[in-house]
C-alpha cells in the first residue's frame, strides 16, 4: 500500500468522504487520490516522492509555477511581523490600489478570504443595491458553494430551479433562475417573465468548471445590454480567469464591463484570498460605507496580500508572461489536436490562453448539455494513464487545466507524447 492509500485510508475516519473538497477524491475517475507534499515550479511530489508535471496549478491562481522565488520571499518577509491582526494593513491599500489599476471595471473593491465567500457577497450586494430578490445563473458555471448556486435547472429555461443539494430550501430556489449559457434568447425570456424582479446576473465569463467553455461572439454584448436595459446587476465571476488571461482579467480581453467582479486565489498568490468589487455606487453599498453587511477577521490577510502583491506586481511589470501563456497553450492544443488527427479520434478541444480541456465528445461543447455527452468512464482511463507517466490533470472531465510559464518547450513535448500514448490506451 502506497503512503498516499494508507492517508487516504486514516482520512476516512475522520474527514467526509476523505477529503477536504469533493473532487479531490477521485471519484469521477476511479482509484484513490494522491497526496501531495510539495511542489516546485512545473512539478508536484506525492507523498511517496513520485514527480508530475502539474497541469492544474492549484486550480488557477500558480500563473509562474509553485512557489516562484519573489512570491515565496514575500509571504517569508510577512510571517515575521505576525501572522494576522484583525485591523487594517498597508498592504490590504496597496492591493487595492493595484486591482483597481489592472482590472478595468473596478472602482471600489473588497477583500475576502475565498472565491466563495467574494460571490456570496457580490449577490448580497447586487440585491440591496436594486431591492430585487431573483438572480440568473447558468448550467454548468460554478460560483462556489453557497446556497444560491448551488440550483439545478427546472425543466425548462423558464421554469424556476430546484435545490441541487440537502440543506438548500425551497425558497431560496425560486429566488434562482437558471438558464443554459450562451443562450440569449433563454436569458431574455426569464428577464421577460420576471420583470423588475432580477437583482443580477453572474456567469464565467470563459467557464472553467463544466470543462473549459468559451463566450460565442455577441454573448457577453448581449448580456451586457440586456443588464443594461433592464437595470440589472452583470456580475463576473473571474476568480478562475481573473489576472490569467490578461493582466485585467476576461473582460480586458473581450472588453466588455461588467458591474462588478469577483476574484479569488491568484490575489494571494495562490494563499486562501478573495474579493469582490466594481461600480463605485454600488460597491458604497457595503457596511460600513452603506447598509449591506459583510465582515470577516481574516479579510485582508498581511501574509496572503503580501503573496499576492508580490505576484500581481510581477504580472503587471512582465507582459511577456502573458505572451508566453498563450504560446504554451497554443503549443499543448496544437499537440493535442494533432495526436487527435493521427488516432482518428473526434474529440472536441476548447482552449483559450492558457486555459483548455479536452472533451471526450465529438459534438462542439458550448453548454452543460453539450459537455456531458462525454464518455466519462473513457476519460476516466486517460486520466490513470497520464497518471502512470507522469502528467498530473485534474481528476475530472468537466474541470479546465491550467498551465504555468513554468512549463519548458521540453516538458511541452513530454505532455504531448503522453497524452498520445494515453488517448491509444484508454481507447482500448
Amino acid at each position: 500500500m502506497t503512503t498516499s492509500e494508507q492517508l487516504f485510508e486514516r482520512a476516512k475516519t475522520l474527514i467526509p468522504g476523505g477529503v477536504n473538497s469533493p473532487v479531490r477524491a477521485f471519484r469521477a475517475v476511479g482509484g484513490n487520490p494522491l497526496f501531495i507534499k510539495s511542489a516546485k515550479g512545473p512539478y508536484i511530489y506525492d507523498e511517496d516522492d513520485r514527480q508530475y508535471i502539474e497541469l492544474i496549478n492549484s486550480w488557477g491562481p500558480m500563473i509562474l509555477g509553485h512557489a516562484f522565488e519573489s512570491v515565496e520571499k514575500a509571504v517569508r518577509d510577512a510571517i515575521q511581523n505576525s501572522f494576522s491582526f484583525g485591523a487594517p494593513t498597508r498592504k490590504e491599500v496597496e492591493m487595492a490600489e493595484l486591482i483597481v489599476s489592472m482590472v478595468p471595471s473596478v472602482e471600489k473593491v473588497r477583500m475576502v478570504n475565498s472565491g466563495t465567500e467574494a460571490t456570496m457577497a457580490a449577490i448580497r450586494v447586487a440585491r440591496g443595491f436594486t431591492g430585487r430578490d431573483k438572480i440568473i445563473k447558468f448550467e454548468g458555471c460554478y460560483h462556489g458553494h453557497g446556497d444560491s448556486f448551488l440550483i439545478a435547472a427546472g425543466s425548462g429555461a423558464m421554469t424556476m430551479g430546484t435545490p441541487d443539494s440537502p440543506g438548500v430550501t425551497k425558497a431560496t430556489a425560486l429566488d434562482t433562475l437558471t438558464a443554459p449559457y450562451n443562450d440569449l434568447a433563454a436569458v431574455e425570456a426569464l428577464i421577460d417573465n420576471n420583470n423588475n424582479q432580477i437583482a443580477a446576473l453572474i456567469l464565467e465569463p470563459v467557464v472553467g468548471n463544466m470543462g473549459c467553455v468559451l463566450p460565442e461572439p455577441g454573448f457577453l454584448e448581449g448580456l451586457r445590454d440586456l443588464c443594461t436595459k433592464h437595470g440589472i446587476v452583470y456580475i463576473f465571476d473571474e476568480v478562475m480567469t481573473g489576472f490569467r488571461l490578461a493582466p485585467g482579467g476576461a473582460q480586458q480581453r473581450f472588453g466588455i464591463t461588467p458591474d462588478l467582479t469577483t476574484m479569488g486565489k491568484i490575489i494571494g498568490g495562490g494563499m486562501p484570498v478573495g474579493a469582490y468589487g466594481g461600480r463605485a455606487d454600488i460597491m458604497n453599498m457595503v457596511s460600513p460605507a452603506g447598509p449591506v453587511y459583510q465582515a470577516g477577521t481574516l479579510s485582508g490577510n498581511p501574509i496572503a496580500m503580501s503573496a499576492g502583491l508580490a505576484m500581481l506586481h510581477h504580472l503587471n511589470d512582465h507582459p511577456e508572461v502573458y505572451t508566453r501563456l498563450e504560446e504554451i497553450g497554443n503549443k499543448l492544443a496544437t499537440g493535442f489536436r494533432t495526436s487527435l488527427n493521427k488516432l482518428g479520434l473526434p474529440y472536441t478541444i476548447n482552449q483559450i490562453g492558457s486555459m483548455f480541456t479536452m472533451f471526450m465528445t465529438d459534438q462542439p461543447v458550448t453548454d452543460f448539455v453539450t459537455a456531458k455527452t462525454c464518455d466519462l468512464p473513457r476519460f476516466g482511463r486517460y486520466f490513470h494513464a497520464m497518471l502512470e507517466r507522469g502528467v498530473y490533470l485534474a481528476p475530472s472531465q468537466f474541470e479546465s487545466l491550467f498551465v504555468s510559464v513554468a512549463l519548458t518547450d521540453d516538458l511541452i513535448e513530454h505532455v504531448i507524447k503522453a497524452n498520445e500514448e494515453s488517448l491509444i490506451i484508454a481507447r482500448g
